[in-house]
């Protein structure tokens, strides 16, 4: 057994607020470009299990395997958002192409937007966009065949656009994205055959999210039913997942990183599904960060409590939980915010080691790889 000397425990202890600590080598070919099928068959990496002589070891199983793991009570939370066709392409009056990422509705057919070019985005800018998704199945004639949006102003937090969309009265730009947008798929996914479906959980319910609570990916309709016969539940939270999910952090001290907002749903229902889990002796496990983000940021207070609103919550060594037992998690990227989050789980070293025996057993990472199930 390794033995920790005073001056490396004070070492690793001061890594784990600084952002070299979440650094790791991550060869390229161990990113997947294209998911599973069935979804159910990726890898599952169980971080829990001790073995004979007090050391921490790792299970290595396939996710359709997860009803033999948990246990009859434990309560999985999942996130029912839905990706959006949040990827616009678009022309300016000159003619100049230009591309546009939805982030956030501010208000009535009003949307934060990360541009590129961003010189061409000047205040007062019309964009024309021209149909090339799928039309729209309800509402026939309803829906232009021409979108126009204006340049208000640019956003420093982001170095995005806030664009004003014109649209007939009563019409949203949700109800039209079918018809004029994508789903966008993560930056580092650059050679992919995979479906915009396969990029939605097949509980995805409220459209919102500009990128997919990937934990989620994993299941099946058909893994839900054995879940659900083994007696153990689930509920959901709202949480529109932004790009600021994947963005590096930028300090080298990670304290003073300002975290995200995101908006979030936790409905009463799921809190009292969550405290009666609690009070049965089950394991409430989170479905992904997001959730996890979600169920935390509705217990700031100590104890969880219904909430709607946004949340900047920041997760990293030394918090302490208030809501979840366990989480089930992809692999992310190096230096990122939910690297930190798994980190206050289960320790920042440990993780690392959990990712080197990973990438040593060629699981694949990201988006659509492969899956860890943390209990702590």
């Amino acid at each position: 057994m390794q033995q920790h000397t005073p001056d490396l425990l004070r070492e690793n202890h001061e890594l784990d607020f600084n952002l070299q600590g979440y650094d790791y080598e991550l060869p390229s070919e161990f990113i997947a470009q294209n998911p599973v099928v069935p979804r159910d068959s990726s890898k599952l990496l169980l971080v829990n299990t001790l073995s004979t002589q007090g050391e921490q070891a790792n299970g290595h199983y396939i996710f359709r395997e997860l009803p033999e793991i948990l246990k009859p009570g434990d309560l999985l939370v999942m996130n029912n958002t839905q990706v959006i066709p949040a990827r616009l392409y678009g022309r300016k009056s000159t003619g100049a192409e230009v591309e546009v990422l939805l982030l956030q509705e501010q208000q009535s057919n009003c949307w934060l937007a990360l541009v590129k070019p961003g010189k061409r985005f000047k205040l007062g800018t019309k964009i024309i966009f021209t149909a090339g998704g799928n039309q729209p199945e309800n509402g026939e004639g309803t829906f232009p065949n021409c979108l126009t949006a204006t340049v208000l102003e640019t956003d420093e937090a982001t170095g995005g656009r806030l664009l004003q969309f014109d649209l007939p009265s009563g019409v949203s730009l949700l109800q039209c994205l079918d018809k004029f947008g994508e789903v966008p798929f993560p930056p580092y996914i650059t050679d992919t055959e995979a479906a915009s479906e396969q990029y939605q959980t097949v509980y995805a319910k409220n459209p919102g999210a500009v990128a997919a609570p990937t934990a989620g990916l994993h299941f099946t309709p058909e893994l839900l039913e054995k879940l659900s016969q083994k007696g153990i539940g689930r509920s959901f939270v709202t949480l529109h997942v932004g790009v600021g999910t994947f963005r590096p952090v930028e300090v080298e001290n990670v304290t003073t990183h300002q975290m995200h907002e995101e908006w979030i749903d936790v409905k009463s229902e799921t809190v009292e599904k969550i405290r009666q889990t609690k009070a049965a002796g089950g394991r409430v496990i989170a479905v992904g960060t997001t959730v996890a983000r979600s169920l935390e940021g509705a217990a700031i207070s100590g104890e969880i409590q219904p909430f709607t609103g946004k949340t900047d919550i920041f997760i990293y060594p030394g918090y302490k939980w208030r809501a979840i037992d366990g989480l089930i998690t992809n692999f992310h990227l190096p230096r990122s915010s939910l690297m930190m989050m798994v980190s206050a789980l289960i320790g920042r070293q440990r993780l690392l080691d959990v990712y080197q025996e990973a990438i040593a057993l060629k699981y694949r990472f990201y988006s659509f790889g492969d899956a860890m199930l943390i209990l702590p």
